[in-house]
Order: structure tokens, then C-alpha cells, then sequence
């Protein structure tokens, strides 16, 4: 904006229309005294100023604007009609004035004057603009230098106080700063320590400089006093500010008593590993052998008690027929015979559980239709009702569950209610996961399976002993029996790595439940599981 200030109207209003003319804001007073009101609230590009006017003349008026700071890069033209002496043009430049016209003037070149004064006066602006710019970023860099100075020297004091060797790097790979355990193992601050030359890190660290991540490794450091290699960690990260890497840090960890305990524990591992190796193998053979001197010792258990039984039948058919007492002691003598003989086929059936044999799918709807033709007899002769429903294939050994059902429904036709025939159950469904009481699941990796009957059932405070060999819960004049089904049930699901568990009261059935997995996780069964 420009400030014309005359005390004649008939000065200012051609003077103002000119200014307009040529688009400039013009704002006019009529005194000195107007004048610097106006320059107190309004910033002013250029001044034209009247010299002689009543009151304060031109030149006092620019003395007085020459103490506003707000007017410090404001320029003054004197317009003067009479004072054109030098001596009053002098004056006019030493009140600050930067022009000295004499009226009348030539409306063209106060104009250029103008326009020069006012474009120095926006050049002035924005130079002042760019140096409080600079200065503001100055301060900010300077109180950034300040705080990352006292950043460091926070961090080389945490440096400083670690039991471990610290250091950090600068971004082009120079040692900038390091702690006084750095000196165990190098000879100066510049220079790393003597790496053992197995333990060339080099490469590693390299590749994770430029990439800019962390580095981790296992090196041996020679210690300067005494010239031996110890185990160190060495880690070295990378520190950013505003994603601008700013210096690495990094440590030497004294590792060495861990390095040589798990040394140790590896030769103690390595030796207890081929003590156990051995002792496989020994117990390998020792069950082989087992599995031989079992067959061996049943089947001559077994030739001489055929004999016996075949004697005892012999003798009483031809001489204690009309001997009514000696019958019923041959009787009993028969009767333990075939205990003793069913006894051996178990234990034999039981002993040889533990050789692997493959597992491959099987329908169980056609394995049980098969196993039930074997009871025929019994279930007509006690008009049992067996009822089995759609089972699916599942990948087992296929002799050793037959034995599993072939020992839960012979239980449950032996242990059937004496006033009631056998009424038994056989269903299943898949589940989620391998447990007895898991959800169901149409596409569930394991089968639960159910054999159902309303036998006497049995108390479940007892559930743990009835999987157990010899255990019974019955005597041998109620029910027969070994005493070894239920456990040869129990060690076949486990060699197909499920669950086998029973529900029961007194007088109200029995159900026994199986999970097995619908495919089992190695084709062949691992008998050192067992």
C-alpha cells in the first residue's frame, strides 16, 4: 500500500488517481500527525511525504517513522515545491528519505519510483520471511544437535556400564566410540579384536550392513593378556531415526562357560545316546528271545496237557462210568486242564502283540460280519441279539481289532443277565479329536466306536483294573475266563495309538468305547511304542 501525505487536498487527489491508474492500493493524510498514526497500524511499501506542511513538517514526520520498526523497510519520497535547495535536499536524505522530487512532478516517473520502491520493498519482505525461516531452522537443528548429543552421550554412558564389550559404528563402518572392556581383547579404540580365523565374519556382516539389519554370531576373541580364544556372541544392531540409519551398536557377550557346558552335555548326550543304542539292541534280542522261549515253553505245555485231557476223557469213558464220585473228580480235573490250555493260548496271544505288523484299510462291517459266524452257536443257544451299524474303513491292523471285538463280545455274551438273552450294540461315528468324550464330526480325523449290552455290568470305581492282565472282578465258579481279554483288548488299541474305556453300573449293561484314528500317522505299528 502507498501513503500519500500533504496537507492540500488538490495535491493528493491527482497524485492518488495516478497511483490508482496503475493498480495500486493507496491510502492518503492529511498531516504529519495523521500520518504516523496511520504508519502505527498500517504497513506501508512507500511513503510520499509532503516537505513543508503545517504542524509537523516532512522532514520531522520521517524522523519519527525511522524509530517504528514496523516501518523499517518503508522508503520515503519528499515532494517539495519551494525547498529545492541542496541544502534541503541533503536534509531530506539524512531524515531517511530515499528520493528528493521537486514539484511539479512528472507523473511517469514517480510512477517508475513507485514501482521500483515498492518491488525492493516486497524483496525486503521476503528476504526477512526466508532469514526468520532459516533462523527458525537453525534453532531447530541446533536444538536437535543438543539433544542427539545428549542422546549419545546417554548412550555411551549405558555403554559404559555393561558387563559385556560395547561399541558402536558409524554408518560408513567406522568405530566411533567403544567401553573399557573392549581393551581385554583389542589393542586400541580403533581397531577391532583378533577374531579366531574359523570365525570370519566378514561376509556375514557385510550383507547386513547393506541390508541394514541385524547381525548375529558365535566368534572366538583373543584375549590380549593371556593369548587364549573365548567363546563371544556377537550382535550388532542398526539404529534409525526417522528411517535414517544413524550408527550401529553392538556387544561381545562373554559366552564361554556356556559354549563348553553344552560341549559337554553334547559328549555326555552323544554317549548316553549310544548306551541306549546298545541296550536296544540288547533288549531287542532279549524279546526276540522272549517271543521264542514263549512259543516254545506253550507249546510244550500244551502237548502234555492235550495228553492229559485225552487221558482223563479216556478213563472215564471206559472204566468210571458207574463211579459217580470218580467221574466228578475227573470232571474237575478236565475243567482245570482246559482253564490251564485257554490260559497258555492267551498268554501266547498276549506275548505276541508287540511284533509290528502293517496296518491297511479295513471295512469293519465286513470284519464283523465275519467274527460273528464264529459265535453262531452262542447266540443261538442264548437267543442274543446282535445289532452292528454302518462302520466305517479305517486303516488298522486287521487281526489285532478282530481280537478287540472278538474279546468285548465275548465278554458281553459271558457276562450276560441270567433272566434276560444278550441284547448287544455295536455303532460308531467320526470326531474331532482323540478323546473318549470328543464332539462329533463328519469329516473328523478319529472313529469312536461302541460296543453296547445289557449285561451285569460292573461298578466304575473299578474301571482301572479290568484293562490290567490276570485282574477279575468276577470269581472263576461264576464266570469263566482268564483274566487277559480286556488287557489284550487295551495294548491292541494302543498300538493303534487310541483310547479304549468303558461306562458302566451294576445290573444296567456295559459300553465300551474305542477312538481310533481314521489313518494312522506310519503304516507300519512301532512295537518300542509298546
Amino acid at each position: 500500500m502507498i501513503l500519500i501525505v500533504d496537507d492540500r487536498p488538490e495535491n493528493i487527489l491527482p497524485l492518488k488517481k495516478i497511483l490508482e491508474l496503475h493498480r495500486f492500493s493507496v491510502d492518503t493524510a492529511g498531516s504529519g500527525e495523521e500520518a504516523l498514526k496511520k504508519v502505527l497500524k498500517n504497513a506501508y511499501s512507500v511513503i510520499i511525504l509532503d516537505v513543508q506542511m503545517p504542524g509537523m513538517d516532512g522532514f520531522e514526520v520521517a524522523n519519527a517513522i525511522a524509530g517504528f520498526s514496523k516501518a523499517r523497510d518503508t522508503s520515503i519520497i519528499f515532494l517539495s515545491a519551494v525547498n529545492t535547495e541542496k541544502r534541503f535536499i541533503t536534509k531530506g536524505y539524512t531524515a531517511g528519505g530515499v528520493d528528493y522530487l521537486t514539484k511539479p512532478v512528472d507523473p511517469d516517473i514517480l510512477v517508475l519510483k513507485v514501482k521500483t520502491l515498492r518491488k525492493l520493498y516486497e524483496q525486503q519482505q521476503e528476504l526477512r520471511t526466508i532469514q526468520d525461516s532459516l533462523r527458525k531452522e537453525v534453532d531447530v537443528r541446533k536444538r536437535a544437535q543438543e539433544e542427539l548429543a545428549a542422546r549419545v552421550q546417554e548412550l555411551q554412558t549405558v555403554l559404559a556400564t555393561l558387563p559385556q564389550m560395547a561399541f558402536t559404528i558409524t554408518p560408513d563402518g567406522q568405530l566411533e566410540y567403544v567401553n573399557e572392556h573392549w581393551f581385554r581383547y583389542a589393542a586400541s579404540p580403533t581397531t577391532f579384536p583378533d577374531i579366531h580365523a574359523d570365525d570370519d565374519i566378514c561376509p556375514g556382516w557385510e550383507s547386513c550392513r547393506d541390508a541394514v539389519t541385524e547381525f548375529t554370531r558365535e566368534v572366538r576373541l583373543k584375549n590380549v593378556s593371556t593369548g587364549d580364544y573365548r567363546y563371544h556372541l556377537l550382535r550388532i544392531l542398526p539404529i534409525r531415526q526417522q528411517d535414517v540409519l544413524t550408527r550401529w551398536i553392538g556387544t561381545f557377550t562373554d559366552i564361554h562357560p556356556q559354549k563348553q557346558a553344552a560341549e559337554l552335555l553334547e559328549q555326555q548326550v552323544e554317549i548316553r545316546t549310544n548306551e541306549l543304542l546298545l541296550k536296544n539292541a540288547e533288549l531287542e534280542r532279549t524279546n526276540h528271545e522272549l517271543q521264542q522261549f514263549t512259543w516254545v515253553v506253550s507249546h510244550d505245555l500244551k502237548e502234555p496237557l492235550r495228553k492229559i485231557q485225552l487221558l482223563n476223557d479216556t478213563i472215564k469213558e471206559k472204566y468210571l462210568k458207574d463211579n459217580d464220585e470218580a467221574v466228578s473228580y475227573l470232571d474237575r480235573s478236565i475243567r482245570s486242564s482246559a482253564r490251564m490250555s485257554a490260559l497258555i493260548n492267551d498268554l501266547l496271544a498276549y506275548s505276541q502283540l508287540s511284533a509290528p505288523e502293517p496296518f491297511q484299510p479295513t471295512d469293519l462291517n465286513d470284519l464283523l460280519d465275519d467274527l460273528l459266524l464264529d459265535f453262531d452257536d452262542v447266540i443261538s443257544r442264548r437267543s442274543a441279539l446282535v445289532t452292528v451299524a454302518p462302520l466305517p474303513v479305517l486303516e488298522v491292523i486287521p487281526t489285532r481289532i478282530r481280537q478287540v471285538f472278538q474279546n468285548l463280545i465275548s465278554n458281553a455274551l459271558k457276562f450276560s443277565q441270567p433272566d434276560q438273552p444278550p441284547v448287544i450294540s455295536i455303532f460308531g461315528e467320526r470326531i474331532d479329536r482323540k478323546a473318549i468324550d470328543a464332539d462329533p464330526a463328519d469329516e473328523g480325523p478319529f472313529c469312536r466306536i461302541v460296543v453296547q449290552d445289557n449285561g451285569i455290568g460292573f461298578d466304575e470305581k473299578f474301571l482301572d483294573r479290568i484293562f490290567v492282565i490276570f485282574q477279575r472282578l468276577h470269581s472263576r465258579t461264576s464266570y469263566e475266563g482268564t483274566g487277559i481279554g480286556l488287557a489284550i483288548a487295551k495294548k491292541n488299541i494302543d498300538k493303534h495309538n487310541g483310547l479304549i474305556s468303558a461306562r458302566s453300573r451294576p445290573n444296567e449293561g456295559t459300553r465300551f468305547i474305542l477312538v481310533l484314528p481314521v489313518s494312522q500317522p506310519h503304516r507300519l505299528s512301532d512295537s518300542s511304542s509298546l
